[in-house]
């Protein structure tokens, strides 16, 4: 029997240090693509999934993402008395329900690998999805909710969502080997942490910041030595963990913006800003307006 996905973790440690002064008093995670802050849309995907336990990896200067997703009782009853529910009704199905947000902290920033390692005693034996908040996902249905339709219908093991890029681009990524493909599913036969040349990347399909990962991953990070850049890798844990579980992959269905990046920041808010009934028709307008005054494209 394949066990459920019920647990999701979300690495939310980092600085932000390509977003300052914009991040030097309010974490990263919480800067918004339209009115959403990005860790939101990562919570979106996953409950879209079926997620029912949110699990956040927070450092120092995070208070904020956890009272983001509190009760914010003087707000509440101020959009009651003025009448306004709507807002309130929103605020509402944003939050977890009690008891399923769980907080732990990442002491000292080695790596995601070690951010993971970190959630071991809240996700415990089960298998669990892994999501970097900075990686937003513009796809309908989510990127989390095609993984999981994946693990299920290859009866369970790791799956881990890529993405073609162009060659000269895979020294800054995790990149996978591939084989049997199933439709947008395969098997991989490989990974390497930014491979230096293109003759050491096993393909131009690289690891786009979703996965589903077994328990198993705790012990292999657990003997895990610093890798690429210093820091503990995961990509090293799941290397060694190929030799006893399989992996899958997931060329899924949509558009990954990079919003630890300037420019796939405001990348995503175009997008995202584009697909809104209350904001497209207008943001679309001004789009072109902006255009025509710069000389256009």
């Amino acid at each position: 029997m394949v066990r459920p996905i019920k647990t999701a973790v979300f690495p939310v440690a980092g600085l932000g240090t390509r977003f300052l002064p914009a991040t030097k008093a309010m974490p990263k995670e919480m800067l918004t693509v339209v009115d959403r802050p990005v860790i939101q849309l990562a919570v979106d995907e996953a409950r879209e999934a079926g997620i029912e336990h949110f699990v956040f990896v927070t450092g120092r200067g995070k208070a904020v993402i956890e009272d983001h997703f509190d009760k914010a009782f003087e707000l509440d009853t101020t959009l009651a008395q003025r009448g306004k529910t709507k807002e309130l009704d929103a605020l509402a199905q944003d939050l977890p329900k009690a008891g399923q947000a769980s907080f732990t902290r990442q002491q000292e920033p080695l790596g995601l690998g070690h951010a993971v390692w970190c959630a071991r005693q809240l996700v415990k034996d089960e298998p669990f999805a892994l999501l970097l908040p900075d990686m937003a996902m513009h796809a309908s249905p989510g990127c989390l909710k095609q993984m999981i339709d994946v693990y299920q219908s290859h009866g369970g093991g790791n799956v881990v969502a890529v993405e073609e890029v162009p060659w000269d681009q895979v020294s800054r990524y995790g990149v996978v080997g591939a084989r049997d493909w199933q439709d947008n599913a395969f098997t991989i036969t490989g990974m390497v942490e930014k491979p230096k040349t293109r003759e050491l990347a096993p393909s131009n399909l690289i690891i786009s910041g979703r996965y589903i990962l077994q328990p198993e991953i705790f012990g292999e990070i657990e003997k895990q030595e610093p890798g690429a850049g210093g820091e503990i890798q995961i990509t090293d844990a799941m290397i060694r963990l190929m030799g006893r579980q399989p992996f899958h992959g997931l060329r899924y269905r949509g558009t990954t913006y990079d919003c630890g990046d300037k420019v796939g920041f405001l990348a995503a808010n175009v997008a995202f800003a584009l697909d809104r009934p209350d904001v497209g028709p207008g943001f679309r307008e001004a789009l072109k307006r902006i255009l025509a005054e710069k000389g256009g494209l």
